[in-house]
């Protein structure tokens, strides 16, 4: 499991404009690059990334081989209730990770 942080406001107002950031620790090696051993090194990349509000669809990236290692994505979102922020990064090699953090919206 990689390491995250993710950066969401503690609380927001309803319509207001929030920034959220999301960075994981991964090496994100595009196959290209031989090891010491003069092999090649196996690609090893996040392709996509994806954030839900509950079940809605708000954020989605496609992400490719010049996206350097540990990538921070930073978006914003348009808060309207509170809620669970489901984080989603998919991969290479089987890699997965999903992630959660609060939403809290007052009126």
């Amino acid at each position: 499991m990689a390491r995250t942080l993710i950066t969401v406001p503690a609380s927001a107002r309803r319509g207001e404009l929030i920034e959220i950031r999301c960075l994981i620790a991964h090496p994100m090696e595009t196959g290209y690059r031989r090891g010491d051993d003069g092999l090649l090194l196996p690609r090893n990349l996040i392709r996509r990334f994806r954030c839900y509000v509950g079940d809605e669809l708000v954020f989605e990236a496609e992400l490719f081989a010049a996206v350097a290692a540990n990538p921070l994505l930073s978006f914003w979102l348009r808060a309207e209730a509170s809620g669970t922020l489901r984080f989603v990064w998919e991969g290479d090699q089987n890699f997965a990770q999903t992630e959660h953090a609060a939403l809290n919206v007052t009126p």
